[in-house]
């Protein structure tokens, strides 16, 4: 090959190469790639990876192997190459599927299908699968497209480019194009993170390089053929002195000019020199000869000038030959190198040709089989056609016969019809029910504040009559109520609401927007829109398939033997391949339709309409929930003045207990008197005392039984008093029903000390006098208070409100069962259950509680004491007597003095646990108690059950000194939240702090 020639392909496949590089880099739809997920890492441009949709599959065929393989059959023989095994994977344990790659003795390699990897595993760890899990392999293998690995696989580089790539890919999801599919399955793919080209990040770190064309791996085989030396040029461009674009050689050094003179010009310049100086003497002769030696001077002076000028022309002369040599020798190692150049390039262009015969040679016998092929399947290519043609008419069929609201389009369409059709209204009797409601609640106050009786008179009969038009207002409404389908449609709107949300994501954040009121009609035009397109495919497809079968019909008469045939040859033969193109490309577009795929747009009115729905669900839902209330609360109030109807509620059945009680409680008395005289008489007669003991029993068991059913008799009387008779007050004041009303009913009036069969607790008595009996069967406690007018008024009203949070958190707060006033002296009683061992100072006497259980008993005691809290009632009392253990894992905080007040309570001397003082510093100094200091006594109790030993040091802040105690770090973080002067910890967020949230794990 010339030079010229060469330099003429090389500037050619510098053209064609960058091309080809533009090609690769054009504008690529991200919408139309396939979604997948890296499963393993080959090197630096080969990876394994799964489809994004088989997910769900992964997983369900996980769960067969974990469940089958255990227990299959372990693998013996020789296992087939062509077949899929399971094998437990080394590292998790796990059963995955494998194909068997080769076999030494008892190992095998395998390679997992599902995910590209490969390891050797015994033979133990290899069993048989079932026909259904040899479906095809989840995980395919793909090589960047355009690209071959740029080191040898023993090199640091080829590690190097491979953790490059599995830091950037493993287990991310990539979105692929495909380009190629290799001889081995090998897809050539270009892959994408967002917009980042994976190949060229590659690339860039020079962890591979550009294919060439004519390479085996080159992935652009149709290309390579028409362009052979296309791509060398552009990639020698980049400056990769390491590419081939580069030529693989460097320029040769050329050889330094020496620094003496070449032998041929010295040569030259020493017979330069001869002849001057040989002339210069001969001259010099010549002129001796003749001149007469007076002239000797003279002559010298002109040998001088000449020789000097002699010398200069020489010198001129030798440095122009020094020149032209150095030129010529540049022009010489120019010429060297572009001969080796082209030499270089002609040898690769030569390699390349060799490639691109032998890639057409494959190619060439690769169509000449696949025309043998063609041949051989020649005389079945028609019945094919039809077999694949029915075989899609069955799929439009079964498509055609299949559920018609299958997508989510459809479901939502008929949501929104089942949603707006088929709505309960609030009926039109509810108005009037609101309107005698409240007209019937305003005489009610009215009668609550009458002062005078003939007043409570007139405002009675009102009451009545407002009674009668509001019960005739509520047998409207629950007759309008009973024929409405509540219930069925609150099923329904139920599980509408379920189905949807099971296809929809259901975002609370999500609203529809002011500006899309119109979801409904916008959604439901959009998704008639999208029906008539499918009935418009479906009639395309009955058309082609109707010419298809009068086409058929045609050619059966004409074929007929038995009649004479009206169907021409030319009817038989004409258009027939179109008919049948016709026919297959209307049935693919049936198939093909599939409406549950949407763009942005189509999915934001889906969205917007689902929203709207369920808001009208949400809406509707509440309404109906309101009706049934509504019904419920009139139809019981129904029931309850018809038992009135007739009669008005008297509190007789009280008064007559009352004066029962008053008769058994003077016989006890009595009884107790004679008791007394025979246990004193000179002359014991015990089988008359036991006697006489005995009737005091029964007497005390009646007394209480009539006292229990006074209690219920009251509950009965306040629950009509704060219903529809509050005149009960005025009519009955001896019956004294605003006093139990008032004591939330705790109040007992019946009571007295001297009724009990008490026994005094001693060991309890220090500070207030205790009793312990019985009372209804239940052992109970009596504590007394010496009260006055004021006190008395103020236990009632702090008696009421604890026993009214009481109520609502009964297991983490002491009940309180009764109080009374005693009828001969100045003093309170207040009736709690009685607990045996039960208080925490008793407790951790007798067996101290344990870590654990510790942490439960003060988790209780803040339970309760947060009710108290949210209630408004500070506790200001809580101490070592006051807290009270049940099962030794139970809390429950104890009542308190309801004569004193909170700053009375705070600095009582008993605010004591062990050493630890209870009382909060800011109380020291005078600040009035508030649940902050209750929970500095939480602090200190906690303090003293992990530490009773401690001595109470206080630092110049008034806090609490325990960072030398050896105590839990969780509990040392929560006691210095609590033992603080200020930030201390509420209630509710000690119950959240970790030492207590550990209870629940």
């Amino acid at each position: 090959m010339s030079t010229n020639t060469s330099i003429h392909c090389i500037t050619t496949s510098t053209e064609e190469g960058r091309g080809l590089m533009e090609e690769r880099t054009q504008e690529l739809d991200f919408e139309k790639m396939e979604l997948v997920v890296v499963t393993h890492v080959v090197d630096a441009i080969t990876f394994w990876a799964q489809n994004v949709t088989e997910d769900k599959t992964t997983e369900t065929i996980d769960t067969i192997l974990s469940e089958k393989c255990p227990t299959a059959v372990r693998v013996t023989g020789k296992p087939s190459p062509q077949k899929f095994y399971g094998a437990c994977f080394s590292e998790d344990r796990c059963w995955y599927r494998c194909k068997v790659q080769q076999q030494v003795d008892d190992k095998f390699q395998v390679s997992y299908v599902d995910y590209g990897n490969t390891e050797v595993v015994d033979r133990s760890d290899l069993a048989e699968l079932p026909e259904d899990l040899q479906m095809p392999a989840l995980a395919k293998k793909y090589k960047f497209w355009g690209f071959h690995l740029s080191s040898e696989q023993d090199s640091p580089n080829y590690s190097q480019g491979k953790s490059f790539l599995q830091n950037l890919i493993y287990g991310k999801k990539l979105r692929i194009n495909k380009k190629s599919v290799c001889f081995d399955g090998t897809i050539l793919v270009q892959a994408f993170q967002g917009n980042h080209d994976i190949g060229e990040e590659v690339l860039k770190f020079k962890f591979a390089r550009v294919s060439l064309p004519g390479n085996r791996e080159n992935p652009f085989p149709a290309k390579a053929l028409q362009k052979q030396t296309g791509l060398w040029s552009s990639i020698g461009t980049q400056g990769d002195s390491d590419s081939p674009g580069s030529l693989e050689c460097m320029p040769k050094l050329r050889p330094a000019f020496s620094s003496q003179m070449p032998p041929g010009l010295t040569d030259l310049s020493t017979s330069t020199t001869s002849m001057t100086a040989g002339k210069l003497q001969t001259e010099r002769e010549q002129v001796n000869e003749d001149q007469p030696p007076d002239a000797e001077m003279v002559i010298n002076q002109l040998c001088s000038q000449v020789t000097g000028q002699m010398l200069n022309d020489a010198r001129s002369e030798i440095q122009m030959v020094k020149q032209d040599l150095e030129q010529k020798t540049k022009k010489i190692e120019k010429l060297e190198e572009e001969k080796s150049t082209i030499q270089k390039n002609a040898e690769h262009l030569q390699h390349q040709l060799e490639e691109a015969r032998l890639e057409l040679q494959k190619a060439t016998e690769v169509r000449q089989t696949e025309e043998k092929s063609v041949g051989v399947h020649l005389d079945t290519v028609i019945g094919d056609s039809f077999l694949q043609l029915a075989q899609k008419m069955e799929a439009v069929k079964k498509q055609r016969e299949s559920n018609p609201c299958s997508t989510a389009g459809d479901r939502l369409l008929e949501s929104v019809t089942v949603v707006v059709n088929n709505r309960v209204i609030m009926p039109f009797s509810s108005e009037k029910l609101e309107v005698a409601w409240d007209s019937y609640r305003q005489i009610l106050k009215k009668l609550r504040d009458c002062q005078t009786k003939g007043e409570l008179e007139d405002l009675m009969k009102s009451r009545n009559q407002a009674c009668s038009v509001l019960l005739t207002v509520i047998n409207d409404f629950l007759l309008e109520v009973d024929s409405l389908p509540i219930s069925e449609r609150l099923e329904s709107l139920k599980e509408v609401s379920s189905s949807l949300k099971a296809v929809f994501t259901a975002d609370s954040n999500d609203e529809v927007s002011e500006v899309e009121d119109q979801a409904f009609e916008k959604f439901c035009e959009w998704k008639n829109q999208k029906h008539q397109n499918s009935r418009s495919v479906q009639h395309e497809t009955d058309m082609a398939l109707g010419a298809l079968s009068d086409w058929a019909a045609n050619t059966s008469k004409f074929f007929s033997l038995t009649g004479k045939a009206d169907v021409t040859l030319e009817a038989i033969a004409e258009k027939v391949d179109d008919i049948l193109r016709q026919a297959e490309s209307s049935v693919c577009e049936e198939l093909n339709i599939n409406l549950s795929e949407h763009g942005d747009q189509e999915m934001k009115l889906m969205s917007n309409a689902f929203h709207k729905v369920i808001q009208h669900i949400q809406k509707e839902q509440l309404l109906l929930c309101d009706i049934q209330e509504k019904y419920k609360t009139n139809k019981k109030f129904k029931q309850e003045m018809l038992q009135w109807q007739n009669s008005t509620p008297k509190a007789d059945e009280l008064l007559s207990i009352k004066k029962r009680i008053k008769s058994l409680r003077s016989q006890l008395r009595w009884k107790l008197v004679e008791e007394g005289c025979l246990e004193e008489a000179d002359e014991l007669d015990l089988p008359e005392i036991l006697k006489k003991k005995e009737e005091i029993a029964e007497t005390r068991n009646a007394l209480f039984q009539e006292i229990r059913h006074e209690r219920e008799e009251y509950i009965k009387l306040c629950e009509l008093v704060k219903g529809s008779f509050p005149e009960l007050v005025h009519l009955y004041p001896e019956a004294e029903i605003n006093s139990y009303l008032s004591s939330e009913g705790l109040l007992l009036q019946s009571l007295d000390r001297d009724i009990f069969d008490a026994e005094p607790m001693r060991e309890l008595s220090g500070r207030r006098p205790l009793v312990c009996t019985e009372f209804q069967g239940q052992k109970v406690v009596l504590k007394s208070y010496s009260v006055d007018e004021e006190s008395e008024v103020r236990m009632l009203e702090q008696a009421a409100q604890y026993h009214r949070v009481q109520s609502q958190s009964p297991s983490t707060v002491v009940p309180l069962l009764g109080l009374f006033f005693g009828k001969s002296d100045p003093l309170a009683y207040i009736m709690v259950p009685y607990f045996s061992i039960g208080s925490l100072r008793a407790v951790q006497k007798i067996n101290p509680l344990m870590p654990p259980d510790s942490r439960k008993v003060m988790r209780g005691v803040l339970q309760g004491l947060q009710s108290l809290h949210v209630a408004g009632i500070t506790h200001a009392s809580l101490n070592p007597n006051n807290v009270f253990v049940l099962n030794r894992e139970q809390g429950i905080v104890g009542d308190y003095d309801f004569t004193k007040t909170p700053e009375q309570r705070a600095v009582d001397r008993g605010m004591l646990a062990g050493s630890i003082s209870l009382v909060a510093p800011e109380l020291r100094l005078g600040q009035l108690p508030s649940p902050a200091s209750d929970m500095y006594a939480i602090g200190g109790l906690m303090l003293w059950l992990y530490a009773p030993d401690c001595k109470a040091v206080e630092n110049e802040q008034h806090e609490l000194e325990f960072t030398g105690l050896q105590l839990e770090n969780r509990l040392q973080s929560l006691l210095s939240k609590l033992l603080v002067c200020a930030g201390r910890l509420s209630a509710l967020e000690a119950l959240d702090d970790d030492y207590f949230l550990s209870l629940k794990n």
